[in-house]
């Protein structure tokens, strides 16, 4: 009678399985947790086949699924060599052996007959749930191999450009002197350009405290000039008026030398005139003899008198004339020494602006070169400015490609060794995995089990005694080989 076990969840069927079964399963649940899950699910697949029991002796009848129920869920058409590195993987075959005949193995018979349990309407959802998460962690383990893989590759990549990296490490630090040797150059060259433009800031600085005292020297000079301009004016109105009055007093002296001529020759011409005729006039008088007047007495009287007038009246004329022609003279003499004076004034005057000209043309001339001198100055002051900052950031812009160059290698650095690290982590974990399989499976590297006719084996129970009929056993080998996984089973099954 052959008996289907009853399926359970993977956790509480093995511990049941393990309890019931022989040492060899109680040695497969030690080890477990270690194997890896192609090992693990194919010997639940060859535990959970039905045990046929007939008389005396046991038998376990281990049916071949069909290969397509059999294919490990494991992706390996790009598992090259080089991924894997030195690390062996299991490999999983199928098959018989003939090889010696194993010892037999004492069974409790009671932990093989079929258990009561009521059968649970869940088991196939069970069932199916186990199928998937069979599948599911198929799929993971393919894919953690396939990463592996990758990571070898990536690691492969990243050490050898980790080596070319220190080589160019090493080449950057032969260029690295010469380039701070050049920023020292460059750094003394700045230097002297600031010292230029302190010494330049200085001059110019001095050139401009010259200019200012130069200026208010100008200014000043403007001032006096601006000053001396209007007395000169005030003179010059002064001097003209001084002029037209001179021109009329000499009009006047003209004018009264003109009227002293004229009333001298007025005077003298009724003098003449008067004397004419008193020459010429005949006087005819009838005389009374009988008076006896004397008549030349008379006109000697009356000439006295008359010659005593004229004398008086023409020495008041030339005292009132003289006096005033005096007095004329005076004032043209008065009005001739101001003329003089101011005529010196003008001269002195004219002179000292023909020198305050002559030093304001020479401070104008001196004032057009310190301006020109400053612009130059300022020039070339702005030009070594700018000459200066360019190099500057010229510097600057080498300097901070230069400092993100280094960063970037450093960051690169630092991502290549953090992948590396992670990449060491995995790559010691996968060893230490696959070194504890391959440790695990080197303690038994083959079990053959062979079809042998069995005898009838008394099996002691206290309950019950039953028989079962020989029959053939089908033995899966497993063998723990250097080799790599397999897509198909199919294959693996042909190349044993």
């Amino acid at each position: 009678m052959t008996t289907e076990p009853e399926s359970r969840p993977p956790s509480s069927w093995w511990t049941h399985l393990t309890l019931q079964t022989s040492p060899f399963l109680q040695l497969l649940n030690k080890s477990h947790t270690s194997m890896t899950p192609s090992v693990f699910f194919v010997l639940c697949d060859a535990l959970r086949r039905p045990v046929c029991r007939t008389g005396d002796s046991t038998t376990m009848s281990l049916k071949r699924k069909p290969i397509h129920q059999q294919r490990l869920h494991v992706s390996s058409r790009n598992f090259s060599s080089l991924s894997m590195g030195a690390y062996s993987i299991p490999k999983i075959s199928t098959g018989i052996s003939q090889g010696a005949p194993v010892t037999p193995v004492t069974i409790n018979r009671s932990l093989l007959a079929p258990l009561k349990i009521d059968i649970d309407p869940a088991v196939q959802a069970v069932r199916t749930q186990e199928k998937e998460q069979i599948k599911s962690l198929n799929n993971r383990f393919a894919s953690f191999i396939e990463k592996v893989r990758f990571l070898e590759q990536q690691n492969k990549m990243l050490e050898t450009k980790w080596k070319l990296l220190q080589e160019q490490t090493a080449t950057a630090n032969n260029t690295e002197p010469m380039l701070k040797s050049y920023i020292a150059k460059l750094q003394k060259q700045l230097d002297l350009l600031n010292n230029d433009k302190q010494k330049l800031d200085m001059e110019k600085d001095f050139m401009h405290k010259n200019v200012a005292n130069y200026q208010t020297k100008y200014e000043q000079e403007s001032n006096k000039r601006n000053n001396a301009e209007m007395e000169f004016v005030m003179l010059k109105k002064d001097v003209d008026i001084g002029y037209l009055s001179k021109m009329n007093l000499h009009d006047m002296v003209s004018a009264l030398s003109s009227e002293i001529m004229f009333f001298r020759a007025v005077y003298d011409e009724e003098i003449r005139e008067m004397q004419e005729s008193l020459k010429e006039t005949s006087v005819v008088l009838q005389m009374d003899n009988s008076r006896g007047l004397n008549m030349d007495h008379v006109i000697a009287e009356v000439k006295a008198q008359y010659e005593e007038i004229a004398a008086h009246s023409r020495k008041e004329v030339e005292n009132s004339y003289k006096t005033k022609f005096n007095q004329m003279a005076a004032n043209a003499d008065q009005y001739a020494n101001e003329l003089r004076t101011t005529k010196g004034e003008i001269s002195g005057l004219t002179r000292t602006i023909n020198h305050l000209r002559n030093e304001i043309e020479i401070a104008q001339v001196q004032r057009g070169n310190f301006e020109a001198k400053v612009a130059q100055a300022e020039q070339s002051g702005v030009e070594a400015v700018q000459d200066a900052k360019a190099r500057i950031g010229d510097l600057e812009k080498a300097l901070q490609r230069a400092k993100q160059g280094m960063a970037r290698q450093i960051r690169e650095y630092q991502e290549l060794m953090n992948v590396k690290l992670a990449l060491d982590i995995e790559i010691s974990t996968y060893k230490k995995l696959l070194e504890g399989e391959e440790e695990r499976l080197g303690q038994g590297s083959l079990v053959n089990i062979k079809m042998v006719p069995m005898k009838s084996v008394q099996v002691e129970n206290h309950n019950t005694h039953t028989q079962r009929k020989p029959g053939p056993v089908f033995i899966k080998t497993v063998e723990t080989q250097d080799t790599l996984y397999s897509q198909d089973r199919k294959d693996t099954a042909d190349r044993m």
